[in-house]
């Protein structure tokens, strides 16, 4: 028997009315994703890839279509602890240390947990991240990377089955970029979550995925759904081998193919 797949979009259209009339974000989308599997979205700017995100956790229902989670519809099933969110600021509350604002969403998702539960779970993703010993420092005394670390923790603390990443390195230099993917390839060898990530980045997207969703242009239409055939762990010399940079350059080429206009974020 098959896995049945964790989210499921079928077929799923948004559209946002304007002054103007609507705008259509999304269109027959479809798209199965299975327990702790790493999908990436890539697309051209405007194409509705943080739309499918908020689509995927109901934050916003779709205009039409359906949208599944383990085979159940989403506005029928509890989703109050399934999604953590890592988005492209940190978001981190400047009054609280890093502890207390990675315990924070276990304070929320997990209000009958004790406390010094939430605080030893807290400090344990800190210690996998590399944190040990910045427990206490509140923001303004972390690093840009720091702080995004503090973010992936917080989102993790509670163990959500689905963690959904919008473009969450994209605001990072490119060699704490490096450092974060890296970091984030070896924090998934501790999870059984399943990941959806959005990025501009292809190399990201190739580096860390196993499958990766090219969209098009606005409305975002499924192009084709790619399997990433490496296998894991996974390191960045794997950013050097010819098999790596051919795939990046044939999404490369689908991207553009639908780009309506140069730019929308570095390849």
């Amino acid at each position: 028997m098959s896995e049945i797949p964790q989210a499921q979009l079928e077929d799923v259209d948004v559209c946002y009315r304007t002054r103007g009339g609507s705008i259509t974000a999304l269109q027959g989308i479809s798209l199965d994703i299975t327990p702790r599997s790493f999908v990436s979205v890539v697309g051209p700017s405007g194409c509705g890839k943080t739309t499918l995100l908020k689509i995927v956790s109901g934050i916003l229902p779709p205009s039409s279509g359906h949208v599944l989670l383990e085979g159940q519809p989403l506005d029928a099933v509890k989703i109050e602890g399934q999604f953590g969110f890592v988005f492209q600021r940190p978001l981190l509350l400047p009054w609280r240390t890093a502890l207390d604002n990675v315990a924070l969403s276990s304070e929320i998702v997990q209000k009958t947990r004790p406390r010094q539960e939430r605080l030893a779970e807290a400090r344990r993703w800190l210690e996998i991240v590399g944190l040990k010993g910045f427990e206490d420092r509140h923001p303004h005394e972390l690093s840009g990377g720091m702080q995004q670390r503090v973010s992936l923790c917080r989102a993790l603390a509670f163990q959500p089955r689905i963690l959904l990443m919008d473009e969450p390195f994209a605001a990072l230099d490119e060699i704490t970029r490096e450092a974060m993917q890296d970091e984030l390839l070896k924090i998934w060898t501790h999870i059984e979550n399943t990941i959806l990530f959005i990025t501009h980045s292809i190399s990201e997207a190739v580096l860390l995925s196993e499958r990766v969703v090219i969209l098009t242009a606005r409305p975002g239409r499924v192009q084709e759904i790619l399997d990433i055939p490496f296998r894991r762990p996974r390191t960045e010399e794997l950013r050097g081998r010819r098999e790596f940079t051919e795939i990046v350059q044939y999404i490369r080429g689908k991207l553009r193919v639908t780009e309506p206009v140069a730019g929308g974020g570095r390849p």
